[in-house]
């Protein structure tokens, strides 16, 4: 009877951690009520819902400060091109103030059980990709919240330069346009590619990063239907705008 007990336990892992797993993307905005994507009402939404992670994008002002925005501009001003007292007079749909990066994780470490998943915009040049991701991950340690946070980004040099300088932090590349040998070979955790890529392109690459040892996200799943279908083929994560109706599936 043991070892019967033992199996069931064993099994029920297997397919706890076989699971698709939910990611809010630019968190829980399409609520009820709606309110603005990646505002801090909209994190605290994916946080009330309980879902893996929690999906938001950080860009870096004029003056060097972060701040949580998923556009190059916020109303008619460049973000990269603005000081950030001027990006803070203008408010977000929902009233608020342009969130900053550090506003955004102290919130956010509220809840431990919800994972930070910050995706890192790409800037003009290499010098400043840099500077960006040495400003953030100095604000992840300073809050204590590594093992919280991971991190996604269309650039792959920001990709390698987190892995540089923190090796032990989970990066997953959004571009699609690297095989899961080439991400292996960067010594990156996953591929985080656009739905159609892993549906349509090519579907060997789910296969391929399971065998390789990567983990497998797809965005941005807003159709029930193709969700099934991935969580099918065994995908490790789904981004969605409907965190909510995925998770009663």
């Amino acid at each position: 009877m043991r070892n019967v007990f033992l199996l069931i336990f064993v099994f029920s892992t297997i397919l706890m951690n076989a699971q698709t797993r939910i990611i809010a993307h630019r968190v829980y905005f399409q609520a009820q009520p709606p309110t603005a994507e990646n505002s801090l009402k909209a994190l605290h939404n994916a946080q009330a819902l309980k879902v893996y992670g929690a999906e938001f994008d950080v860009r870096r002002s004029a003056d060097g400060m972060l701040v949580v925005n998923h556009d190059e501009h916020h109303g008619d001003m460049e973000i990269a091109e603005t000081l950030y007292s001027d990006l803070k007079k203008l408010r977000l749909s929902n009233g608020e103030k342009l969130p900053t990066l550090k506003q955004y994780l102290k919130h956010g470490k509220r809840d431990p059980e919800v994972k930070l998943i910050v995706e890192l915009k790409p800037a003009k040049t290499k010098i400043l990709e840099d500077e960006i991701v040495k400003q953030t991950l100095r604000l992840v340690k300073k809050l204590g919240i590594e093992s919280q946070t991971e991190f996604i980004s269309f650039s792959l040099n920001i990709c390698r330069e987190i892995r540089k300088q923190s090796p032990d932090l989970l990066v997953h590349y959004l571009n699609g346009d690297l095989s899961p040998q080439q991400l292996k070979a960067e010594n990156l955790n996953g591929l985080d590619y656009h739905y159609k890529v892993l549906t349509e392109e090519h579907p060997e690459w789910i296969r391929e990063a399971r065998a390789l040892g990567l983990k497998t996200n797809a965005w941005t799943v807003n159709d029930p239907e193709i969700y099934e279908q991935l969580k099918n083929q065994g995908m490790d994560f789904v981004t969605t705008n409907i965190p909510e109706q995925l998770l009663k599936n």
